[in-house]
């Protein structure tokens, strides 16, 4: 072994594997009795929550489910959705948790790409279940999530109700111990082109994943630290890369925790009060949706935590959640890095820092999390200055990344070309450790020899009082081969004043943050921006809508 001296065992060591189910052991300890709420409609306990688990696995074993199968869940934010995050791999099973705002084929594409045994089913879905289920190759059966009894399957045949086979399991299961390597979840990414890629993870990943957000959420003195004590409600899908992840450490945790289950504003803020959530998750379009109703300054939400990622987070959006007492910053990540990389903690000597200070900290995209392995580097793969000007491609190691794409080991190579994890994301890095993202590779705007950052440009418009909503895109230009072009959405009320957002940006020229030429030539009112199934701004479809804009 080349002079490296293994750490000697003896045959009766027990090998200690990284299983989901180890993350269980804690909270039905430390908190047994502490409560899970779903809307309006469902309280219990961890205890209660174990005994489902153990329920769910038996109901699933019967239906024909082991290891290796793969079961789909389509379903809103609910406890069953938290149930199956650990009954599914505890089994040894791949849990897929499916992206239910794709179009039908995409989601009949992704079914069939995993080869999905059994799909569990919320009825809101019935009609696209109807229209997917003759093509459904794999599935054997279906499982109706219900809210109420009588509801109409539409000529959909189900093996039953979740609830109903719940009852009629058993009320333990013998969760067996297996390799820490094996997969235990699946969902699909849908990129700009081409079919949606399979992201996959194991057990050991999303363990040592669960525990690289305690350190990173909880350990450091500063802001938005998520404890124990803390009221979480996730507003990140729970489809969407297992909702951050952040689920599986409430649960470590033993946290109290709220599930929305489908996004409707009245039913989010009602939670958010009387459930009293401390803690949560989203992409900044949501927060806006919630900083811009006219009741947010009567809402008691002071001290509120949430974290933004998905996007950007543009200064102005963040100066407005401040000033109404939420205490926001920015994580970042991907899908496939199960996601957490970054987040934009203040240090200790910047806790007291002046507003306008703290904004351009909390919008960074923030220090590399423990366990990361982060560099900011050349196409050479040289690391670039760490000055907070000179730009290159995040690369990234971590215990917890995706090895690959399910089914694509050509895409996965590409992915993990020269060893490192490329991102896409164009950045800084400076001489305290902060990362600050200027672009995606696909978005940034080449103009005349230079690159224009659409995340600044947006930031600093987003700062203007007529402004709800921006986003910026690059357009072809026979002079220039790209300028870009700035969608506003004004503030209820209020218009756009194209020369006024021009003047508002010289100033910012003359401060050197941006040149001259990042101007938009263009800036144009629009009443709403189009957004993703994960609710981040569509800017492939905003590009192509306005290609031709003059």
């Amino acid at each position: 072994m080349s002079g490296y001296k293994l750490v000697p065992r003896v045959d009766e060591a027990y090998d200690y594997p990284l299983l989901i189910k180890h993350i269980l052991r804690t909270p039905l300890t430390y908190a047994p009795e502490q409560e899970i709420v779903y809307r309006d409609q469902m309280r219990y306990t961890y205890r209660d929550l174990w005994a489902r688990i153990n329920r769910l696995a038996g109901a699933l074993k019967a239906l024909g489910v082991g290891p290796g199968d793969v079961v789909g869940v389509m379903d809103w934010d609910s406890h069953r959705y938290l149930e199956a995050y650990f009954a599914v791999p505890m089994m040894g099973a791949v849990l897929h948790t499916i992206n239910v705002r794709l179009s039908p084929a995409q989601v009949l594409w992704t079914i069939n790409h995993a080869e999905d045994k059994v799909v569990l089913v919320h009825q809101d879905f019935i009609p696209l279940v109807k229209a997917i289920k003759d093509k459904a190759q794999s599935v054997e059966k279906w499982v109706l999530l219900a809210e109420q009894e009588d509801v109409d399957t539409q000529g959909v045949e189900f093996a039953g109700t979740y609830e109903q086979l719940l009852s009629a399991a058993p009320e333990e299961y013998p969760f067996p111990e297996f390799d820490e390597n094996t997969m235990a979840t699946l969902f699909y990414t849908t990129g700009t082109t081409g079919d949606p890629k399979g992201v996959y993870f194991s057990h050991r990943q999303l363990v040592l994943h669960t525990l690289g957000l305690a350190v990173a959420f909880g350990a450091f003195h500063g802001q938005g630290r998520f404890r124990s004590n803390d009221v979480y409600m996730p507003l990140t899908p729970m489809f969407h890369v297992h909702a951050w992840g952040v689920p599986y450490l409430a649960t470590l945790y033993g946290l109290k925790q709220v599930y929305p289950g489908r996004y409707e504003p009245e039913m989010l803020l009602k939670l958010l009060i009387t459930e009293k959530v401390t803690f949560s998750h989203c992409v900044p379009t949501i927060l806006h949706m919630l900083v811009s109703a006219p009741q947010a300054k009567q809402l008691p939400i002071k001290g509120w935590k949430v974290v933004i990622g998905g996007a950007a987070l543009p200064k102005g959006l963040a100066k407005a959640a401040l000033e109404l007492g939420i205490d926001v910053y920015t994580g970042y990540g991907m899908s496939e890095t199960c996601p957490l990389l970054t987040l934009a903690l203040l240090k200790p000597d910047k806790m007291d820092a002046p507003m306008e200070e703290q904004v351009e900290i909390r919008t960074k995209t923030g220090l590399p999390a423990p366990l990361v392995d982060l560099k900011v580097v050349d196409e050479q793969m040289n690391p670039v200055p760490a000055d907070g000007k000179t730009t290159g491609e995040i690369v990234v190691r971590a215990p917890w990344l995706t090895q690959g794409y399910y089914k694509a080991p050509d895409k996965g190579a590409e992915l993990w070309r020269g060893g490192y994890l490329h991102t896409g994301d164009v950045a800084t890095w400076d001489s305290e450790g902060y990362v600050k993202i200027t672009d995606r590779l696909k978005d940034v705007i080449k103009s005349g020899g230079e690159w224009v950052s659409s995340l600044e440009l947006e930031s600093l418009i987003s700062q203007h009082e007529s402004v709800s909503e921006v986003a910026v895109i690059g357009v072809p230009d026979e002079k220039w081969g790209e300028r870009p072009v700035a969608l506003v959405v004004p503030k209820q009320g209020m218009s756009i004043d194209p020369e006024a957002i021009k003047g508002f940006l010289k100033q910012f020229v003359d401060q050197g943050k941006i040149s001259k030429w990042a101007v938009p030539e263009q800036v144009i009112e629009v009443s709403e921006l189009p957004k993703t199934s994960v609710g981040k701004i569509d800017k492939k479809l905003l590009r192509a809508r306005f290609a031709k804009a003059d």
